[in-house]
């Protein structure tokens, strides 16, 4: 979705499934830890706002956005979860780091879902700077991770 004109943060819930038993696990990168526990928080609250239960949602942290993908399968391949969330940001350095990172993840996490057939979501933000990481991790553009956790939400209607 771009974000240049409009706010991450920004959706209509009115037709929202009842997620009140529904059980979430959230993936956390700790690699730009600031950055993605905002990520974070935006999606822990934006699930509570709509009905989920506290002791319904689990947090995972792992190493750094490359591993996102075997984090959300260990959550995944659990019964009881029934959607994923991956929280990371990859931001542009001199090399083409970045791209190799924010491919193989956004593979990977559509693979898990395909396997485990239930929502896992990409909140991976990927920028050319800082400044623009915080604009979307809670400044001008919203959060990512309430648009991750409302994706969530809307594919557990299906």
């Amino acid at each position: 979705m771009a974000t240049a004109l409009q706010n991450l943060s920004s959706y209509d819930s009115t037709n929202f499934p009842d997620i009140s038993e529904k059980r979430f696990g959230l993936v956390v990168a700790e690699w730009n830890r600031e950055l993605t526990d905002t990520l974070s928080n935006g999606a822990y609250e934006t699930l509570l706002k709509h009905g989920a239960k506290a002791e319904n949602i689990f947090r995972n942290t792992v190493p750094g956005s490359f591993e996102l993908t075997l984090g959300a399968q260990f959550l995944a391949q659990h019964e009881e979860i029934d959607a994923v969330i991956c929280l990371g940001v990859v931001i542009k350095g001199d090399t083409k780091h970045d791209d190799y990172i924010c491919h193989a993840v956004a593979q990977g996490i559509t693979t898990v879902g395909l396997k485990y057939n239930k929502p896992v979501i990409f909140g991976l933000v990927t920028t050319n700077t800082l400044e623009q990481a915080w604009d979307r991790a809670g400044g001008r553009h919203g959060n990512k991770g309430t648009e991750a956790a409302v994706a969530a939400i809307q594919m557990l209607g299906f």
